[in-house]
């Protein structure tokens, strides 16, 4: 961590240990929920695998791309602002893409309260501003919960949550290939992480109810 500022063959081998353990688990579809790996290495592992593979920026641009505006912002990590993954794939609009460094380590730190992160958080988007964009993308799994705070400055229904338009075109495709699951299906959610799993769970606590997470080790 942060995967936006490693370089491709970082980003490559994470990639792959990650798919090769996913394909041991003989999994149906696997979700690149990742602007920075979806921009850097999907190109180069989505012929590589049996299962079905989600990138989310080739993803959810091709949604983007027909919404009735022509100036597109986007924040992202530096990996992601510099491949160009987003205007690359919205040739139709105007983009601006910004790189912002910190803001992944200002959610995994909870410290987007602060007088410092609202300082680095506000810059950033007044930078965005002069460019008068109709939407901004938060171009990273992190940033939409800064959105709050994004909003103190900016309109709230100027930024795009990607994960939205992600999960809707997702369960869409898996429909049509007939592959979603009977609604009467009971699942079991298991996480697995690559390092400090104890703070996954503090972290997690984000997102989702670990209250009665059962914690295994390898």
């Amino acid at each position: 961590m942060p995967y936006g500022e490693k370089n491709k063959e970082q980003l490559i081998e994470y990639s792959v240990k990650a798919f090769n353990f996913f394909e041991k688990q003989n999994v149906k579809a696997v979700i690149m929920a990742c602007n920075t790996t979806s921009a850097v290495v999907y190109e180069e592992l989505k012929d590589k695998f049996d299962f079905r593979l989600y990138p989310l920026i080739q993803t959810v641009t091709k949604t983007i791309k027909d919404m009735p505006v022509s100036r597109i912002g986007v924040f992202a990590t530096p990996a992601t602002v510099n491949s160009h993954a987003y205007k690359n794939n919205l040739p139709n609009k105007e983009v601006k893409e910004i790189a912002c460094p910190t803001w992944v380590k200002i959610v995994e730190s909870n410290s987007q309260n602060t007088t410092l992160a609202d300082t680095e958080i506000k810059e950033h988007l007044t930078d965005m501003l002069k460019f008068k964009p109709d939407k901004i993308i938060l171009g990273c799994t992190h940033y939409p919960y800064l959105t709050e705070q994004l909003s103190k400055y900016a309109p709230k229904d100027i930024f795009i949550n990607p994960s939205e338009i992600y999960v809707k075109a997702i369960c869409e495709d898996l429909k049509s290939k007939n592959l979603l699951n009977p609604k009467t299906a009971k699942g079991l959610d298991k996480f697995f992480v690559s390092s400090e799993p104890e703070n996954f769970i503090i972290s997690g606590k984000m997102f989702y109810d670990v209250q009665n997470c059962i914690l295994l080790r390898d």
